[in-house]
């Protein structure tokens, strides 16, 4: 569906967008990818970026003249320290960025708009799977509060475009667990745990720092295989129908630093389990039922493979030498 086809992608020099702007130069499209702060990690013909502000409506309305399809990456993020003491960097900008975004591409009247939310929206579920439908079954955990809420409200705004208007834009929801994999943030104000670590281990940290316990559970999935689902994602749901993306295993930080460590040959580190320092929530497991009866998706790539193909990129990418 993508193949010449105009496609925007907001946030084309982050994690996700410049994986999905990978993607779909390889489909064929014409992409225009949007950059705020920083510069593009991938270049090609068939890439066109424009430097622009989100949160102004005039550039809202540029960058979306003449477009097909939209997937919606940009948002301010980070990780847990940020989030923990800033919860308000996560609100204004986005909410703001969300909306017009989604009014400007329905004035541009575009094919499609796809929005990333989050598994962090949903309320505690203990340590069961949570399912589609549980949203706003209650509030998310007191940690992520602001961001969750923040990407409810842009839910609901998507449902409205596909559902409670005359002339309706077709929207598509999803719900990632834990992305991981190349192009991540990992300067250690804005990472995720998962990058954070991957930084440590092919750096030699010693002491190398774990924060919280250790035992925070995470479903981790690896970016190939999230793009897979994003691009079914886009092809095949027509209607508002969230739905969640993920690896459907819970695998311990603990473990993933212990996977880390024996697929990049890190021996006899010396690990500093710091409970001082903020984690965010204890369990966070996603039913993924839905994505495989909705659009035929299962990830493929296990967490020892896709570690060491993220180890490999950033080792490669960041020219650091190969530990002996």
């Amino acid at each position: 569906m993508f193949k010449d086809s105009k496609v925007l992608v907001t946030g084309a020099a982050g994690f996700l967008g410049t994986n999905i702007v990978k993607r779909l130069v390889a489909e064929g499209s014409q992409i225009r990818g949007t950059l705020h702060s920083r510069k593009p990690q991938f270049e090609h013909p068939n890439v066109e970026y424009v430097n622009v502000d989100l949160t102004h409506m005039p550039d809202c309305r540029k960058v979306v003249e003449g477009i097909d399809y939209v997937f919606m990456c940009a948002a301010n993020t980070s990780g847990a320290a940020v989030m923990a003491t800033q919860p308000l960097a996560h609100v204004t900008p986005n909410v703001v960025m969300n909306a017009q975004m989604l009014e400007a591409s329905y004035q541009a009247k575009i094919k499609k708009f796809l929005f990333i939310s989050s598994s962090a929206a949903y309320p505690p579920s203990g340590d069961r799977q949570v399912s589609e439908d549980e949203m706003f079954e209650g509030d998310p955990y007191e940690a992520y509060y602001s961001v969750g809420w923040m990407k409810r409200y842009a839910e609901v705004l998507c449902k409205i475009y596909s559902e409670k208007i005359k002339d309706r834009m077709s929207t598509v929801v999803i719900r990632p667990s834990n992305v991981y994999g190349p192009y991540d943030k990992f300067d250690f104000e804005r990472s995720h745990v998962t990058a954070a670590l991957i930084r440590k281990v092919v750096e030699r940290h010693d002491p190398l720092e774990v924060w919280g316990t250790g035992e925070d559970v995470r479903d981790l999935i690896f970016v190939d295989d999230f793009i897979d689902a994003v691009m079914l994602a886009m092809a095949k749901i027509e209607k508002f129908d969230p739905v969640n993306i993920g690896f459907g295993q819970g695998c311990r930080i603990r473990d993933v630093l212990e996977t880390l460590l024996e697929v990049d040959g890190f021996q006899n580190a010396r690990v500093a389990m710091n409970p001082t320092k903020p984690s965010m929530i204890p369990i966070r497991l996603v039913d993924v039922s839905k994505a495989k009866s909705l659009l035929g998706f299962t990830a493929l790539t296990n967490i020892k493979e896709g570690l060491g193909k993220t180890m490999e990129w950033y080792r490669a990418s960041h020219r650091v030498s190969v530990a002996v």
